[in-house]
């Protein structure tokens, strides 16, 4: 079974050798991962990443090939028991017709849990195309590579048809790079706008056209005119959705984030995943151990600070509204009631949207961030950007 998992990092353009193979193996052989409850897909995630990957920048990269083959299974909640990987290998993959969608039960929030918890009991083995049990390729709420308009996404390295409320999936995400090259300056000149300068302080620099008229009157004596310095004072918080349905906005978003790192001398930044909780983070490699709480981040920044939401918005309702709503984990806050106090926190805010403007209104969950954000989203677009840096100017 490794060897096709050794070859599928192979594939992946990773640079791992037959000696970190073995080493693997050789760690696998002497218990490394075993505990009372036998070895679990998490531990072995940690350990062939350990043993297999040299340089952090590759991360990114194994994350991806270990999904495609199989995926890591995290614990939800109070369950206590962990879903065997055979049970979610993909050999086939469902497609429906939109007739045929159309007839799929959805099921409600605490129906969805309630099922679930009872498959651990019910089911023993691996389920195909089916739309009761925890599979693949079938339209059941529960598993990998198949089709319903609201289920627990389980074993699937990407979303195929976002209409998953939860992910039962750890995965590492990547930091966007902030030192992109900009193809163009229209990004720059667009965050430009929104520097607002006051002088203050000393009299430290030369005014040199208030020099030259002063000298002029004065028969051509030097009558030097000082000016107090300029300051750039605004301050940008750059909140940033990241994995997931951003996947497919890197570029534009790094674009962005290159563009403020050169345009705002006060900036900080902090990443999130669909929507706003109780932590938030900075380095995404280490977003589970550095954590930085959210009401830490409330009272560290005062008023003045100008905060820009970027993120398309897109996620199942459930994850703004619904206490555990999160994807990741059992949230105690909806999303929606940290996004209120990010809003009262901070007069001046903006929320930017990649997703392309005309799909706005197929999103149900956009329409619930574009209420709670008092209609304050912009598409990320030349003219998007310039209507926001206007916003928060006022």
């Amino acid at each position: 079974m490794l060897i096709d998992f050794f070859f599928t990092l192979r594939s992946a353009r990773l640079p791992v050798s037959i000696k970190e193979y073995l080493t693997l193996l050789e760690a696998l052989k002497c218990g490394v991962i075993d505990d009372e409850g036998g070895p679990s897909v998490e531990r072995f995630y940690h350990l062939s990443r350990l043993t297999l990957v040299k340089d952090e920048a590759n991360f990114d990269k194994f994350d991806r090939a270990f999904s495609a083959y199989f995926q890591g299974v995290e614990q939800l909640a109070d369950f206590t028991r962990e879903i065997p990987l055979e049970w979610l290998r993909k050999r086939l993959e469902l497609e429906l017709s939109p007739e045929e969608k159309a007839q799929v039960e959805k099921l409600g929030w605490d129906e969805l849990m309630k099922r679930l918890k009872d498959l651990f009991d019910e089911q023993k083995e691996r389920h195909e195309g089916g739309s009761k049990y925890i599979g693949t390729g079938g339209t059941s709420p529960f598993g990998a590579h198949g089709y319903n308009p609201q289920g627990i996404r389980i074993g699937q390295d990407k979303g195929r048809n976002r209409s998953a409320i939860k992910v039962w999936d750890q995965r590492q995400f990547r930091d966007y790079d902030d030192s992109v090259e900009l193809g163009t300056r229209n990004i720059k000149v667009a965050l430009r706008r929104l520097r607002r300068f006051a002088r203050e302080g000393a009299a430290e620099e030369l005014d040199l056209d208030d020099t030259i008229r002063a000298t002029a009157a004065n028969a051509g004596w030097l009558d030097l005119k000082m000016v107090p310095e300029r300051h750039n004072n605004v301050k940008v918080l750059l909140l940033m959705d990241v994995g997931g349905t951003m996947d497919e906005h890197v570029h534009r978003v790094e674009e962005l984030f290159s563009a403020a790192r050169g345009e705002f001398k006060h900036l900080e930044f902090y990443y999130f995943h669909n929507c706003v909780y109780d932590f938030l983070w900075t380095n995404n490699r280490r977003r589970y151990s550095e954590k930085t709480p959210t009401w830490e981040v409330l009272r560290k920044y005062n008023k003045d600070w100008r905060v820009i939401f970027v993120g398309d918005a897109t996620m199942s309702p459930y994850e703004i509204l619904q206490p555990g709503g999160s994807v990741e984990y059992n949230n105690e806050e909806p999303g929606a009631e940290w996004l209120q106090r990010f809003t009262h926190a901070y007069p001046r805010f903006v929320w930017i949207n990649p997703e392309p403007q005309g799909l706005w209104q197929y999103r149900q969950s956009i329409s619930i961030i574009q209420q709670l954000t008092g209609q304050r989203m912009f598409p990320l677009t030349l003219a998007g950007l310039e209507s926001a840096m206007r916003l928060l100017s006022k």
